[in-house]
């Protein structure tokens, strides 16, 4: 009876130990598990939560790409406010310009008659077509003036100031089609990016045009246009007769241009 009751407790103690051991390697490799599962789960995350062990690698991995976006940031605001510092420079050179004075008369057939008699007064402007005409400020004068009629038919006009550098002091006459002054005024505007250096260097010098009076088509075959228009400073008037719109009709043109103090 002894013997039996002493391999009965041997038997209890060798199960209680062999569940002591089982719990043991569970609790191992419950621990195992967890610690293999942790840094791979935490950084997939936003790197808030968790140890401070494992938040180390994700906050060098979240600073390098803000670093570096951060950079480029400042490159970008660098080259965009380089970029417009220059047509900002340019515009706060050009002060506002004035509109001009106009007035019409009555007196078309004295006038035409009158500029029949001066040389190179009476043009055609011929259907498409643009002229231009190039007055230079003079010290002499204060103010440009302006006078004008048709034949039969209206034609448009407009002032434009030409701020760059006086080389000149003729006034000269530009004849263009009106395809090629859409482009020229496309490049006045910085609308057409050229690779040619030499001719973005001229529209980037073309630019600093002001507007003085838009053109519009006037009743010039009815009466005199005419007008007149301060100095806003030393550059060139473009006093612009546009004949675009016209696909069939050329324009006989009587005009005149002059100084007054």
């Amino acid at each position: 009876m002894y013997a039996l009751h002493s391999t009965i407790v041997l038997y209890a103690e060798l199960c209680l130990e062999v569940r002591m051991v089982m719990l043991s390697v569970y609790r191992l490799q419950s621990r195992g598990l967890s610690n293999s599962n942790h840094p791979i789960s935490h950084p997939d995350m936003d790197g808030t939560n968790g140890t401070e062990g494992s938040n180390q690698p994700a906050e060098v991995n979240q600073q390098s790409p803000a670093g570096q976006q951060a950079t480029g940031g400042d490159v970008e605001e660098s080259n965009s406010s380089g970029n417009s510092q220059n047509p900002g420079e340019r515009k706060a050179q050009m002060p506002p310009l004035k509109p001009p004075s106009t007035w019409t008369s009555m007196a078309i057939k004295e006038l035409k008659a009158k500029l029949r008699l001066e040389k190179d007064s009476v043009v055609t402007v011929k259907r498409g077509n643009i002229m231009t005409v190039h007055v230079p400020t003079i010290p002499e004068g204060k103010q440009v003036c302006w006078e004008f009629a048709t034949d039969s038919y209206d034609i448009a006009f407009g002032i434009y100031f030409d701020w760059n550098p006086v080389t000149s002091q003729a006034i000269t006459v530009h004849i263009s089609e009106s395809s090629d002054d859409e482009e020229e005024e496309n490049q006045l505007e910085g609308l057409i990016n050229t690779g040619d250096v030499e001719k973005a260097s001229k529209s980037l010098a073309k630019s600093n045009i002001g507007e003085i009076l838009p053109v519009y088509r006037l009743d010039s075959h009815m009466a005199v246009q005419g007008g007149s228009h301060e100095y806003p400073g030393k550059g060139t008037y473009l006093l612009k007769f546009n004949n675009s719109y016209s696909l069939w009709r050329n324009k006989t043109l009587y005009y005149r241009v002059y100084y007054s103090a």
